[in-house]
């Protein structure tokens, strides 16, 4: 089976999950309430169980997507609730960034990653280029990762190979949304932040030393 069959058969078993959103609405909160650190991270533990971590990272970036309906927070939650980055403001702060305002720009699952990747590599420190180097390379890596498993970053264009077979752009009317919501967008459209997650994931426990 090739990669876009492969694909079509992610976005079909997405469709017809049955969610627990009570479980993953009490894993949210138990999040809220949990002290980031990411000094208190098990590095050896999650490297020894490297296939594991991945993939629950990536279930997870699809349940915080049907969740939140944001395949921007979506992943980026999951990235925090693995790695213990960021703070719950910036959950808020990812509000406008699915499909970039879902003006048919950059998806969500490429947004919400970055900021984990800038949380993970970057520095406190406005004046530290090395740092602002490190995460450059780490989100040229991820950029090109996420276009080699569904061709390109852009939403529109993700919707259309991949899960609708067209732009449903639905923010555009009432029209617009209803029909994403009949064509049970929210629970297809898990696909691109469980793959983002999974792939900033990868490139996180790539830097560690096993």
């Amino acid at each position: 089976m090739n990669k876009s069959a492969n694909l079509q058969k992610r976005v079909a078993e997405l469709a017809v999950r049955a969610w627990d959103v009570q479980g993953i609405r009490n894993r949210l909160e138990a999040l809220r309430k949990r002290e980031i650190a990411p000094k208190q991270v098990d590095w050896p533990g999650l490297l020894a169980k490297r296939p594991e971590v991945l993939d629950r990272v990536q279930l997870r970036a699809e349940e915080y997507e049907y969740l939140t309906h944001s395949c921007a927070k979506g992943s980026l939650l999951a990235l925090m609730d693995e790695f213990n980055l960021g703070t719950w403001d910036l959950v808020r702060a990812m509000s406008p960034f699915p499909g970039f305002g879902m003006t048919g720009g950059i998806c969500g699952g490429v947004t919400g990653p970055m900021i984990a990747l800038g949380l993970f590599f970057g520095s406190d420190d406005p004046e530290d280029y090395q740092g602002t180097g490190r995460t450059m390379e780490a989100a040229r890596a991820f950029i090109a990762r996420f276009k080699q498993e569904l061709g390109t970053i852009m939403c529109p264009q993700i919707q259309e190979d991949t899960i609708f077979g067209r732009y449903m752009d639905p923010r555009a009317s009432q029209e617009n949304f209803a029909a994403f919501q009949k064509a049970l967008g929210y629970e297809k459209c898990a696909l691109p932040p469980g793959i983002g997650a999974r792939l900033a994931a990868e490139i996180i426990l790539d830097s560690k030393p096993a």
